[in-house]
């Protein structure tokens, strides 16, 4: 077991702020983050009730084989596995503990959950699909065209200023996980969208009210990634699209379609704001079917 003080064990919620506070102020994530790893920690904190110890590595392993039976998938449980690794090695260097019961665990395997995305015919649908005589359908139609055309993570999305987007260049400037900064490009179609946007919709919604924030709603305020949520879902049933539709389909989608139309994994990488191209990977049945598809046209006995 790695031994803690009674008192350090009785004050484990603290050490699990103190971590938070970690994360916060000296690792620089992002609120969402810190409020997974939170989640993630009160879980935890739970389900080992009052021990005057924290578990070994047979007891963790007991501990995620909770969260299988708990019907969480492969990805979720990694995220937990990755909160403890984190936590249990905060607590080391804190001398909280005096060694890591959790370095033995290793997370699941995860390469073989296919993202779901959506073809081009219900691309063109959904973005078809706000009401634009209206200021909310035409940044709805801005965000859902600005989404397609850059990847990006809804709550980058949400948090994009009016003076992020460049649209004589054709980038946007985001603000990604860990406050790490990135350009990545945007098509004419979203520029058009935002501009029509810009003219006609945020203005009208703003009322003369001030906002950094490009995406704005009828109150003057940021819309949030929950609200986008809803909205998306919402639009996604108007045009009878009903499998799981959520801002991160539409992510998969930008990164499949990229994929698909001859771009190299590396780059897109870059634009996802992915800290390890071990994540862009998930994307390499796109890879598997081109190669398919160049051996059946090149090869003589294909």
């Amino acid at each position: 077991m790695a031994e803690v003080r009674a008192e350090e064990a009785a004050g484990l919620k603290g050490h699990a702020r103190a971590f938070l506070n970690y994360c916060r102020v000296e690792k620089g994530l992002s609120a969402n983050s810190i409020s997974a790893y939170g989640a993630d920690l009160d879980r935890f904190i739970v389900s080992i009730g009052g021990h005057s110890e924290l578990p070994g590595p047979e007891s963790l392993r007991l501990y995620i084989d909770s969260l299988y039976r708990g019907q969480l998938s492969n990805r979720s449980v990694a995220r937990h596995l990755a909160t403890l690794r984190c936590f249990f090695r905060f607590l080391l260097q804190e001398g909280v503990i005096g060694w890591d019961p959790a370095q033995e665990l290793r997370p699941p395997r995860q390469w073989q959950t296919i993202p779901k995305f959506l073809n081009l015919g219900e691309i063109e649908k959904l973005t078809q699909a706000p009401d634009t005589a209206r200021p909310t359908g035409l940044r709805d139609r801005a965000m859902i065209e600005l989404l397609y055309a850059s990847g990006l993570r809804v709550s980058e999305l949400c948090r994009v200023g009016v003076g992020d987007l460049d649209a004589r260049m054709g980038y946007v400037r985001v603000t990604g996980k860990g406050n790490k900064q990135r350009l990545v490009p945007v098509g004419r179609e979203a520029i058009s969208a935002v501009e029509r946007y810009l003219a006609d919709g945020r203005g009208a919604l703003l009322k003369g009210r001030a906002s950094r924030y490009l995406f704005v709603t009828a109150r003057g305020g940021c819309l949030t990634r929950q609200a986008f949520w809803k909205l998306l879902a919402g639009y996604g049933r108007k045009v009878q699209i009903f499998r799981g539709l959520t801002p991160h389909v539409l992510r998969h989608s930008f990164a499949t379609h990229l994929l698909d139309g001859g771009a190299d994994l590396r780059s897109v990488q870059v634009m996802l704001g992915h800290a390890d191209i071990s994540t862009t990977q998930i994307y390499t049945h796109v890879m598997r079917s081109r190669l398919r598809e160049t051996v059946q046209k090149h090869h003589p006995r294909a």
